[in-house]
């Protein structure tokens, strides 16, 4: 069998094709591949027939900027323009040589030889009389050229002067409404392109207008080579009699003049419609018809014109008087919108003077609501957060801050922080609140640095001596103009929202489980992954209920271990969860099962875990001070048994201290929660940890024992 030839060229099939087709009709290619093509309009001949295309396609153009231009709400939306404009004005030159091309070469063969468009538009002109449609174009080029071209460039150059000089106190006010509040960033952002692309519409414009003007000097000259030049060759070349090349010339001439110039006059117009439109807002008719309807008198003053026109002798009454009556009806329409809202503006004043209603009292239960976080200030302090240039205070934007940073660390949101002002508080004291109770207070100076030394020294700059509120070391408020000396004697510098802000970080810190609400569990459940919700369902409220996950999130939150890692929480509780189980059982497994992120948070800056054990004496005597049974095991130890392993851990932490470390203390899984909650009433911050929370790959290193 021999391969019977498929008639393809080689190289093309349907899909090469299609994908040929589709790279054309991406909107880049199209406009590339259309300027292209009016460049060859310019060197190639082309044939009657796509002539007569492209003149029906520039006359279309023309129409569809004419429509654009009247329908757009202001001239911004056009910013496209001067280019559409240059393009229309490159396809009629293009057009003009293409035309000039064919009836220099064929005009001797009749009236049809540049093309049906050509030939319709210089028949139904000229109408037999080649005078009357030189008359008529030339008619056409002056009120193009002297008349909408000239007045539509004037006023761009006028709009552009003006616009460019009007930028900078533009740009001031967009400042001042955003620096007082009126407006948002956002808003300002958009304001600020409006006004830099009006600005840049308008000088395009001032060019632009110069394209029309040229486009008709080009259509005059043009006219007179082809009448001039085809006369020439019809007769000397051709063998044609003067009347008979004056007649076949001269129409093909005019024909192509009108159906160049039609369009640059329909361009002309619409350029002329949107500079002129600088200054107004909406549709064309919608701003035409409102300013003409605003003053119904003048409408009516019209109409009495007109019927006095009527009836002047040898005036024709018919048309004078049904315009008369037009406008007539137009003035009375006019006047009954004019009194219609003169009268809401009436009910709207007397609205605005009658007496403001008296507040009524608010209801009672409005005093039952609490505050969850409320700072308050001294009203020295009020500076702290008055808002500057940008409209931004330092202390808000470091509460924000606090807030974001807290919920990465800890895993979930904290509610807002009330920020007023307490005349009852010293001018420069501040308190903060958790649920209406006093959690922390201090003194800050607005107007003043305060400065610590690393080590822990008192400082000796002249200032106010006293202790910083976070964490009680020597501190001294100093004038700002010290700075540079504080800078250069290595000590640290901290301003007034910075001190609150960190006060009010180690406060929320060590109140982060009183924060965590009923609400907030269920909000964080259900924000939990589709995939994670099956799980939910399992557990809550089979296993147990959200006022118990919220006990066991607290119970972590209290030690400071985030809960972020929700999902892994979930799946330790669903683990060990059941009837009986207590909250503080639920909780030790969880710890267990976060053993490599409880590790992590403490790993010291060598990448080792430093470790502090509990000696074997003491855990025995834990073990045996339990009472109780399972899971509602307490601690029954002596008073002065307490007090000595009271001091035994802070002299382990000191010694700790002198080395360096900031270690970590190791318990059996058995007592850790009862050693920790004997340490943290004396020293808060010290993680107590397990052996079951150990991770196995991560590297230990004692420090200590106790």
């Amino acid at each position: 069998m021999t391969d019977v030839p498929s008639g393809k060229p080689p190289g093309f099939s349907l899909p090469s094709i299609a994908k040929v087709i589709e790279t054309l009709r991406s909107g880049d290619i199209a406009l590339a591949t259309g300027v292209m093509a009016l460049i060859v309009i310019l060197i190639v001949p082309m044939p009657p027939i796509l002539v007569d295309m492209l003149l029906a396609i520039s006359i279309v153009f023309s129409v569809m900027i004419l429509m654009t231009s009247l329908f757009i709400q202001k001239p911004l939306e056009f910013s496209s323009f001067p280019t559409v404009l240059l393009i229309a004005t490159m396809l009629r030159l293009g057009l003009n040589l293409a035309t000039t091309r064919l009836i220099l070469s064929d005009g001797h063969n009749g009236t049809g030889a540049a093309g049906n468009v050509i030939e319709a538009f210089g028949s139904f002109v000229t109408a037999g009389n080649f005078v009357i449609g030189i008359v008529v174009f030339i008619i056409l080029v002056i009120v193009n050229f002297i008349v909408i071209t000239k007045g539509s460039g004037r006023i761009a150059e006028v709009a552009a002067r003006f616009s460019l000089d009007a930028m900078p106190g533009k740009q001031m006010a967009i400042d001042a409404d955003l620096s007082a509040g009126l407006i948002d960033e956002d808003t300002a952002k958009k304001r600020r392109a409006d006004l830099e692309g009006e600005s840049a519409f308008f000088g395009n414009m001032d060019g632009a207008s110069k394209f029309v003007r040229g486009d008709a000097i080009a259509g005059l000259i043009i006219t007179f080579i082809n009448v001039s030049a085809g006369m020439l060759i019809g007769i000397m070349q051709q063998g044609l009699g003067f009347q008979e090349a004056a007649n076949n010339y001269t129409l093909l001439t005019i024909g192509d003049g009108l159906v160049s110039q039609i369009p640059a006059l329909i361009v002309s117009t619409a350029a002329g419609i949107l500079v002129s439109k600088s200054g107004v807002t909406g549709a064309a008719d919608k701003a035409l018809s409102l300013q003409f309807t605003g003053y119904p008198r003048a409408l009516g003053m019209s109409s009495a014109v007109m019927v006095a026109l009527a009836l002047l002798p040898g005036m024709p009454m018919v048309p004078f008087l049904a315009l008369a009556g037009g406008v007539g009806y137009a003035a009375y329409r006019a006047g009954r919108a004019k009194a219609g809202r003169q009268v809401e503006e009436q009910a709207e004043e007397l609205a605005k003077s009658a007496p403001p209603p008296q507040p009524s009292e608010p209801p009672i239960t409005d005093s039952l609501k609490i505050d969850d976080l409320k700072l308050e200030l001294g009203y020295g302090l009020l500076s702290l957060v008055k808002e500057d240039e940008q409209g931004n205070d330092r202390l808000t934007e470091q509460i924000k801050a606090l807030r974001r940073q807290l919920a990465l660390e800890l895993g979930f949101v904290m509610p807002p922080v009330r920020i007023l002002d307490n005349m009852q508080l010293e001018p420069n004291d501040y308190k903060v609140r958790i649920k209406e109770v006093e959690a922390g207070a201090g003194e800050v100076y607005a107007n003043q640095l305060m400065v610590m030394d690393p080590y822990g020294n008192q400082i000796d700059l002249p200032g106010n001596h006293t202790t910083e509120p976070t964490f009680g070391l020597p501190a001294t408020w100093i004038e700002p103009a010290l700075r540079d000396e504080a800078e250069l004697r290595g000590l640290s510098i901290i301003d007034p929202s910075t001190v609150i802000s960190t006060h009010l970080t180690e406060i929320l810190k060590a109140n982060v489980s009183d924060l965590l609400s009923y609400a907030n569990v269920q909000s964080l459940l259900s924000g939990l992954p589709k995939d994670q919700q099956k799980l939910v369902e399992d557990l809550v409220p089979g296993q147990i209920t959200v006022s118990g996950l919220q006990r066991v999130l607290q119970a972590l939150l209290s030690e400071r271990i985030s809960i972020r890692d929700l999902s892994t929480i979930l799946e330790a509780v669903a683990e060990i969860a059941g009837n009986g189980r207590s909250v503080a059982t639920i909780t030790e497994h969880v710890r267990a099962r976060l053993a490599r992120q409880i590790c992590a948070a403490n790993l010291g800056s060598d990448g080792n875990l430093p470790l502090l054990t509990l000696s074997p004496q003491w855990e025995r005597d834990f073990a045996e001070s339990m009472a109780g049974d399972a899971d509602n095991r307490h601690l029954a130890m002596a008073p002065s048994k307490l007090q000595q392993f009271i001091g035994a851990v802070q002299s382990a932490y000191e010694r700790a201290a002198q080395q360096g470390e900031l270690p970590v203390l190791i318990t059996s899984p058995s007592i850790r929660p009862h050693v920790r909650s004997i340490i943290e009433r004396f020293r808060p911050q010290t993680v107590v940890m397990s052996q079951n929370e150990v991770h196995p790959r991560i590297r230990l290193k004692t420090v200590g024992s106790v």
